[in-house]
This record gives C-alpha cells, structure tokens and sequence, in this order.
C-alpha cells in the first residue's frame, strides 16, 4: 500500500555489533577465511541488513531504535535507496552452474 503521495521509499538498515561488544561469529569467520586460503583478513563482523518499502522514512529512526535494532549492543546504518525495490534488489554474485 503506497503512501498519500503515492509513493513508498525504499530504506535498507544495516545493523552490527558496537565496537567492544563480543562478536562470536565474527571471530569465527576470521578464524574461518585464513583455513581456507584467504590471507590479510581482520576486524571481522557479522551483522544483519533489514530492506523495507516505507511511506514515511522520518520513522525509521525510530523503528531501528524500538525494534529493528537493540541500541544497547548494536549500531544501526539508515540508507535511503533511490527507485523501485525490483531494481534495488541485491545482485547475486554466485558462481552460475
């Protein structure tokens, strides 16, 4: 359902662990990358990314604060995309078979 205006913005929130706060799989997966050939890695960390079409982005804030992320343990990144969501998506970076 579209906004008054007709149009619903799409908003990607990127949320991570603070800096200082335990990040198990994080280390796991810097431990993980040299075992599997892949040198020079540090700093790993494992977050979440949360896409959502809104009518009205000044309430995203407030969502990550309330409920997408705990403001507590983790820092949260708001970014607005421009267009439509079909071509916004992800782009796959999978080897094809």
């Amino acid at each position: 359902m579209a906004g008054p205006n007709g149009v619903l913005m799409r908003a990607r929130v990127l949320i991570r662990p603070k800096a200082g706060i335990l990040d198990p799989q994080g280390e796991a997966v810097e431990r993980a990358l040299p075992a599997l050939g892949f040198a020079g890695v540090a700093n790993v960390h494992v977050g979440r990314m949360v896409e959502l079409d809104v009518e009205d982005p000044a309430q995203l804030e407030s969502m990550c604060e309330k409920l997408l992320a705990n403001p507590l343990v983790e820092d949260y990144e708001v970014q607005l995309l421009d267009g439509n969501a079909e071509r916004d998506a992800p782009r796959s970076t999978s080897p094809s078979t």
